[in-house]
């Protein structure tokens, strides 16, 4: 396993249209959890870095060129970054391999893609939020502005640390604010990479810094800033409620997309062989670690051994490999403590009862690298903490269900809300119950789809506010009322 390509530069943090070192001085390394090989060192944002690169975003806001553009300037720089993106796809896709494990595959034919287009999406809606006229009253001209709100700060996972920029930067900036982005301290290249891009497609100083770093420090201290106005965040529930208490003292808007616990329900009604390649992708890409991934699998008990064989056996063919291969579908889990944390989840199910058909086991590659294999435990009750847990890496729990009655049971016992999905052909069957899921994304006959222009987001545990869509500029914005006196 080699990558012969030219060595990754250093990272820098990008502050004020500028790439820069950590007042402190201080780097940290990021490694290829497939090769555990240092890939560079990266600038450590401390306190004193993310407050600069805020006074920056805040400058930018309060008084530089950006809210003196006009929507169509910002639309024309907003489509400009997703063409410089796709101009270097295979650069910035390399870096996320490097940097997170997953297959170049996704990485170069899939993230890529949506990234690119979340600004050009977002770049018709610069151009496009407007208020309305409201006659209350003869006596009065009343109207509504929509505003932007100011500073945003978006703290990205590590999972899909290139989308997560298009998913939060695009639509911020489309609003008209300025952005501060705290990428995960595993993944932070393509951040910085996209911001670099962002300075040669011609933003103003200001409107997108990059600060990685460690987010005990670095996003704890983006949370506290008073000049920041809003955050949005993607991650583990505890830690957006952690967020969440931060950021009462300064009364920030939030928007929190947090865990997942996603049921994929299959009736046996459904088109099998659709359902089969459905359950796979929908667990096994991106190596599990996805917040919406299908982690428990709900089979109606007609064809549940059945299916469960024949899932076993796609899994067992799904074996890890180089992420630098094009061929490889399943890569590493992001690092050491992860890769533990899900084989740990595995050995649990298996004494809870349930039966271990497929995978359970580390896969290294000459030695090397944190692989686990695809695994599918069966006959797991909902009650299992397999089930009722995010696992966060290629495990999958199959239960079966009586009707679609207690197929809804099962789906919403839990603690998240996040996305599922329904397989049948009765469309009668697809439309009911997914009224009855309690989840923010339903796919029916499918799994794992997206797209800029569709809302994503959480019910209950699975956080609020939506990624995404229309939407999401709601939660970009603020409504003003304006009165003027007539008389």
């Amino acid at each position: 396993m080699s990558d012969t390509l030219a060595p990754v530069r250093p990272g820098k943090l990008i502050i004020n249209g500028e790439a820069v070192d950590a007042a402190s001085g201080a780097t940290f390394e990021t490694r290829n959890p497939a090769t555990e090989e240092l890939i560079t060192n990266v600038a450590e944002a401390g306190v004193e870095d993310v407050d600069r690169a805020v006074r920056a975003a805040r400058a930018a806001f309060d008084g530089g060129a950006w809210p003196k553009m006009k929507p169509g300037d910002r639309a024309r720089l907003l489509h400009k970054l997703g063409d410089l993106i796709l101009a270097n796809a295979d650069e910035i896709a390399r870096l996320e391999t490097l940097d997170n494990g997953k297959p170049i595959f996704e990485s170069r034919h899939v993230d890529i893609a949506m990234v690119a287009g979340c600004f050009h999406y977002f770049s018709g809606w610069a151009s496009k939020l407007t208020g309305e006229t409201n006659s209350v009253n003869p006596a009065f001209f009343t109207y509504t502005l929509r505003e932007p709100l100011g500073v945003v700060g978006a703290i990205i996972p590590w999972n899909f640390p290139m989308i997560m920029v298009g998913w939060k930067a695009a639509p911020a900036l489309a609003a008209g604010n300025t952005v501060v982005i705290k990428p995960a301290a595993e993944t932070p290249l393509s951040a910085i990479r996209i911001a670099e891009l962002a300075i040669e497609a011609g933003f103003p100083p200001g409107v997108f810094n990059v600060v990685p770093g460690r987010g005990s420090v670095a996003g704890e201290a983006l949370v506290k800033h008073p000049m920041v106005d809003k955050i949005s965040f993607t991650g583990s529930t505890e830690v957006g409620k952690h967020i969440m208490r931060t950021a009462a003292d300064t009364v920030k808007k939030l928007t929190l997309e947090l865990g997942g616990k996603s049921p994929n329900i299959v009736f046996a009604d459904a088109d099998l062989d659709a359902a089969l390649r459905g359950a796979t992708m929908g667990i096994f890409y991106g190596k599990g670690e996805v917040c919406a991934a299908g982690s428990r699998l709900l089979v109606e008990k007609s064809i549940y051994e059945e299916f469960t064989a024949k899932l076993a056996e796609r899994a067992r063919k799904m074996v890890p490999g180089d992420p630098l291969d094009p061929k490889t579908r399943l890569g590493a889990l992001i690092n050491e403590k992860q890769m533990n944390s899900v084989l740990g989840y595995i050995e649990t199910g298996v004494k809870e009862g349930a039966r271990l058909v497929a995978g359970g086991a580390r896969a290294p590659i000459n030695g090397k690298g944190t692989f686990v294999q695809a695994t599918v435990l069966a006959d797991v009750d909902n009650k299992m903490r397999v089930a009722q847990e995010e696992i966060f890496g290629p495990v999958l729990a199959v239960i079966p269900f009586d009707d679609a009655a207690d197929a809804v049971a099962k789906a919403n016992d839990v603690f998240f809300g996040l996305a599922s999905g329904v397989w049948t052909k009765d469309v009668k069957k697809a439309h009911t119950v997914s009224r009855a899921l309690r989840a923010g994304t339903v796919w029916i006959n499918m799994y794992n789809f997206f797209d800029p222009g569709m809302p994503f987001g959480g019910y209950k545990a699975s956080g609020f506010g939506r990624d995404l869509g229309a939407a999401c500029l709601q939660d970009y914005t603020q409504l003003k009322s304006v009165w003027l006196n007539l008389e």
